[in-house]
């Protein structure tokens, strides 16, 4: 039995361009306010997963995660893990409300992918806004290194309040703070209106180290209406300075919802 992990929300991107996650534009999409990002979503969903296996988790581990109703700011929020075989069954939930869903497992450590399937783009200086033809199925996106300080690793410890000291013990990089490469991988690359995160299928395969740099090299596999908003799909390798994959990442938003379009 894992126990169930309580923890205080906090919306990291108050300040962010994605005016999802700013109180007033929230709520004229119908939210009661700001919305906690999805990645920080996934990074309280995660710790059960390092409490039941540890290091090899994040080194080899698998986790998918769908994002059904907001978390918002000061919210707490409880991660229950139910055994499911050889995997665990997670939730996030506010109070009775079902926050997110998702599983982790640790599956057999597999080869390394061949990082030049994903080619890297830097990103545009000019970027263009969000369309079909800039987020077109095919389209090549990419982010600048990004440099983990052991004060960028530390301030994002204390900003998703994690409890497990394994990360500044053993001086590695949170997965949430891996995550969020993939969100920047649209954010570097086209300019969006206010956007929503909605799920992610992630494949760790190492653990990423402080220290060091990460960037992503993403791909657009789909573009698609459902139910009047437009959700694209990247394909995104994340990899070390040395170009090695640390993480493997199906990641889907709406890019832009139907409140916009209607």
């Amino acid at each position: 039995m894992v126990p169930s992990y309580e923890v205080l929300a906090h919306n990291l991107s108050a300040a962010s361009e994605n005016k999802i996650h700013d109180d007033t534009v929230a709520r004229r999409f119908g939210f009661t306010g700001a919305l906690v990002p999805g990645v920080e979503v996934y990074a309280y969903a995660c710790h059960p997963a390092v409490r039941r296996w540890g290091r090899a988790w994040l080194e080899h581990g698998s986790a998918e995660c769908r994002f059904q109703s907001p978390v918002y700011d000061g919210d707490r929020v409880t991660v229950e893990a139910t055994e499911l075989g050889d995997a665990l069954s997670l939730t996030v939930r506010r109070d009775e409300a079902l926050c997110a869903a998702g599983r982790a497992a640790l599956p057999a450590a597999i080869p390394a992918p061949d990082a030049a399937a994903w080619p890297w783009r830097a990103p545009p200086s000019a970027r263009p806004p969000a369309s079909d033809e800039s987020l077109a199925r095919g389209m090549v996106l990419g982010t600048a290194p990004l440099e983990i300080t052991p004060a960028l690793a530390a301030d994002y410890l204390a900003a998703v309040r994690e409890a497990d000291p394994i990360y500044a013990r053993e001086a590695l990089v949170h997965p949430g703070q891996v995550l969020r490469l993939c969100n920047q991988a649209l954010v570097q690359n086209v300019v969006l209106g206010p956007w929503i995160h909605v799920g992610s299928k992630v494949r760790n395969l190492a653990a990423a180290r402080v220290g060091g740099t990460l960037t992503a090299r993403a791909r657009v596999i789909d573009n698609a209406e459902r139910k009047g908003h437009r959700f694209v799909e990247l394909d995104v390798l994340v990899v070390d300075g040395a170009g090695a994959p640390v993480a493997k990442v199906l990641h889907t938003a709406i890019w832009r919802p139907r409140q916009v379009t209607g």
